[in-house]
């Protein structure tokens, strides 16, 4: 049993504040707080076997996170040949949610649907939600009228019969969620074949930390990935405005890897961590 209350402020960005508490009649051992559902079919990072005539269809293209460090994430979302499940480990998350980037008639050319306009969900704990993880849901999907992005809140510790526990928590509908810090984000993820059997990885980064950069700086590309290789890491100036960052991933053999990759001025983080699972 669970009893909620809700707080609506309507507006340009709508804002649900949700104090909910639940009775466990059982003990629960997997719980969904926060739950999220959004589309995601296919962008210019991955498009295998999809003929469409748009550039792009999806009602969020990734995962944002602000953890309990004070490090921001970006996920891009996949809709994968099965099903997959990523967890983020976390200590009070300062918020996570399912955010569209891509802003431009031109990433869809819809005229019907105006995916450009659909809104970002963003999740801001109030209080000390304690130890748990952000869940991903990727679910294959063969067209747009399914909603097979799930995203949540799961409490590290289960829920006993028999308690009572209380999860307060805003929620945020918007174009893009509040800045948690000056750092530029992830506006673009692009991949293609480089090859029989390398993938080329194009990242279009932008922000306000970029702009107050003088023109004369040299950033780098940090790249990590627990399986293949990685190489021709490149950056430079994008004459659109932000930067451009590419490399080129080898699997090796590898069905799957965890790729992360940041935007450094020598040690400074100048962007936002990108983390992408990669696939046969």
């Amino acid at each position: 049993a669970a009893a909620y209350r809700f707080t609506i402020r309507p507006g340009d960005e709508t804002v649900f504040d949700v104090e909910s508490v639940v009775f466990p009649r059982v003990d629960l051992d997997e719980v969904g707080l926060a739950t999220m559902t959004s589309m995601f079919y296919f962008d210019a990072s991955a498009r295998a076997g999809i003929d469409d005539w748009r550039p792009a269809v999806h009602d969020s293209d990734g995962l944002q996170i602000a953890n309990g460090h004070g490090d921001q994430f970006w996920r891009p979302l996949a809709n994968p040949h099965a099903l997959q499940v990523s967890v983020f480990s976390d200590n009070h998350p300062r918020g996570f949610g399912l955010v569209q980037r891509a802003r431009g008639l031109a990433d869809y050319e819809d005229l019907e649907a105006h995916y450009e306009k659909r809104p970002s969900l963003w999740v801001e704990p109030i209080g000390d939600v304690g130890e748990g993880g952000v869940h991903l849901v990727e679910i294959p999907t063969k067209g747009e009228i399914h909603d097979n992005i799930v995203a949540f809140w799961r409490p590290r510790n289960k829920l006993t019969a028999k308690s009572e526990y209380g999860f307060t928590y805003r929620l945020r509908w918007c174009n893009e969620p509040p800045n948690q810090n000056d750092l530029a984000r992830i506006r673009h993820t692009r991949a293609g074949a480089d090859g029989d059997k390398q993938r080329q990885f194009v990242l279009d980064i932008a922000g306000e930390k970029l702009k107050a950069l003088p023109p004369e700086v040299k950033l780098t590309l940090n790249v990590a990935v627990d399986h293949g290789r990685i190489l021709n890491v490149t950056t430079q100036p994008n004459p659109q405005g932000g930067w451009r960052a590419a490399f080129v991933f080898v699997p090796e053999g590898e069905p799957v890897a965890e790729l992360r990759a940041q935007l450094m001025q020598d040690t400074t983080a100048v962007s936002e961590a990108w983390i992408y699972r990669w696939t046969v």
